[in-house]
């Protein structure tokens, strides 16, 4: 039986949160060039990357709000803020518009000098499309004085090398379980979260609240339990791939059940088989039902 999305869960706006958990080291390198830099002028251009859900976003705002000096002195570009070539909101789009990014550039024109910082917060580059992140390029290139720029990225890799060797990259690693632990107990306080689906997320708290929300706990409890059964058959896999099928956030747990098994063998094919669900249209139950085929094969 397929799950219906619900919105059970309702996180505060990385802008409202200041709860940063588990990224003291990138949050004091930052604090580190800031307070020093009268005496070593501070990269204009910081770059928070890492896997979804660890949070990124929420310590970019916690930086910007430190150090910007005016209301009119904060930019934020991102899918809220996406606008379309007349200037209005797109609600669809699944990319950010040049149009949203020279709007910004405009804005910046025109507020007022106070000699007081301004920030640019870009969340996420990996949202932007070729001509928005050449535009933004071109401001990187020349940044303006007493500006500093926080870009988030999920997936370094699809940065453009040119804006990539402007910024100082901040490497930010995935959440202790402790550090999830802290989280659920804040956000998540009427949930029971195991320890399986605590290793299910993979270091992102937002994960956590995708695999409860669908049911992916269960889901991963009954694959493991269906490959594992010796007179299990082809209808029972299928069972399982049209659970997770509707839910591409749960498309890991199966880079999870081949690593419980220890088949490293299949994670390259299984990567790539996953990642060519949305890059080639392929129907996703047939696909996931033959990455689990391939696991049941292999014990």
């Amino acid at each position: 039986m397929v799950r219906k999305k619900t919105n059970l869960y309702e996180f505060p706006h990385p802008m409202d949160n200041d709860n940063v958990v588990g990224h003291d080291a990138t949050l004091n390198a930052f604090l580190s060039a800031w307070n020093a830099r009268d005496v070593h002028p501070i990269h204009p251009v910081w770059m928070l990357t890492g896997p979804r859900g660890i949070g990124k976003a929420t310590l970019a705002y916690k930086i910007a709000k430190m150090v910007y000096g005016n209301v009119g002195d904060f930019f934020i570009i991102d899918m809220d803020r996406n606008i379309d070539k007349d200037g209005k909101l797109k609600t669809d789009g699944k990319s950010i518009s040049v149009y949203t990014v020279r709007a910004t550039i405009e804005k910046m024109q025109m507020s007022s000098m106070s000699g007081e910082w301004r920030v640019v917060l870009i969340d996420s580059v990996d949202e932007l499309t070729v001509a928005a992140e050449n535009a933004i390029l071109k401001l990187l290139e020349e940044p303006p004085a007493k500006t500093l720029f926080l870009l988030v990225t999920h997936q370094l890799s699809a940065v453009l090398p040119t804006v990539r060797s402007r910024a100082r990259v901040e490497k930010m690693r995935p959440l202790s379980m402790d550090d999830l632990r802290r989280l659920c107990a804040r956000f998540m306080p009427n949930d029971v979260v195991d320890d399986d689906t605590l290793r299910l997320a993979n270091g992102s708290f937002g994960r956590i609240a995708g695999i409860k929300q669908s049911g992916g706990d269960e889901i991963y409890a009954q694959l493991v339990a269906m490959v594992q059964k010796k007179n299990s058959t082809a209808t029972d896999a299928m069972s399982i791939a049209r659970q997770i099928a509707p839910y591409p956030e749960l498309y890991g747990i199966l880079l999870d059940a081949i690593a419980h098994f220890g088949l490293a063998e299949l994670y390259p094919t299984a990567t790539h088989a996953i990642a060519d669900i949305n890059r080639v249209n392929l129907e996703p139950e047939i696909a996931i039902f033959k990455i689990i085929q391939e696991i049941k094969k292999c014990l």
